[in-house]
Order: structure tokens, then sequence, then C-alpha cells
């Protein structure tokens, strides 16, 4: 079954909020007002929706559905490990640097299409 253009914004929209709340989550790391402002009951039932809808869509696709599981899943420990034990060492902050970068890009992207083809409907 062919995927509309709405659908294609939803599905690229989904990854965008994805890769903003796994940001989020890294940002917490750093910022003690981030971990403050932003509860982390709330980004977590956030990141798990999101998650979940998008592993129901990408069930069509499974080596894509395994690259975005694995990425969330490398993500979530690397940040897990960073709030469980405090300010992150000189290797792990590289480590979310280079996390942050990627999902940075990715972000930047997909928000460029959404936006395109949101003018184009």
């Amino acid at each position: 079954m062919a995927a509309s253009a709405n659908d294609q914004i939803d599905i690229a929209a989904a990854l965008v909020r994805l890769y903003v709340f796994l940001t989020q989550y890294l940002d917490r790391c750093f910022d003690e007002a981030a971990r403050k402002n932003y509860p982390d009951a709330e980004l977590q039932k956030h990141l798990t929706e999101t998650r979940r809808q998008l592993m129901e869509i990408l069930a069509v696709n499974p080596v894509v559905k395994k690259k975005l599981t694995e990425e969330c899943d490398r993500i979530l420990a690397l940040g897990a490990s960073c709030l469980r034990s405090g300010p992150p060492d000189a290797k792990t902050r590289e480590a979310i640097q280079s996390e942050r970068a990627v999902l940075k890009q990715k972000t930047i992207a997909l928000s460029d299409l959404v936006a395109v083809f949101r003018a184009l409907d």
C-alpha cells in the first residue's frame, strides 16, 4: 500500500519529534536546568509514545526499524549512564556531543523536508 503525502509528512514529523526528544534526553546530562524544567517522567512518556508509533510505522521495513531501534537504544543507554553517574567524563562527553551532532543534522534535514511538504499541501 502506497503512503499518501499526508502519511509521509506524518512519518517525517514523528522522526523529528523523536530526534528532538532524544536530544533533550542527552541535554539533561549537562544541564541541571533542563532536568528541572522538563520532568523525566514527562520526557520519558513522550519518548516512549513517539518511539512506539514509529516502530509500528517502520514494521514495513525491518532494516530501517532495526537501525532506529539501535540508535535509540544507544542514545538512551548513554544518557542513562551519564545521569546515573553524575557529570560525564571526557570520553562520555565526547560520545554525547557526537550523538547530539548527528541528531541535530537529522532534525534540521527532516524539519526542512516537513516544512516544504506542508507548504505544498
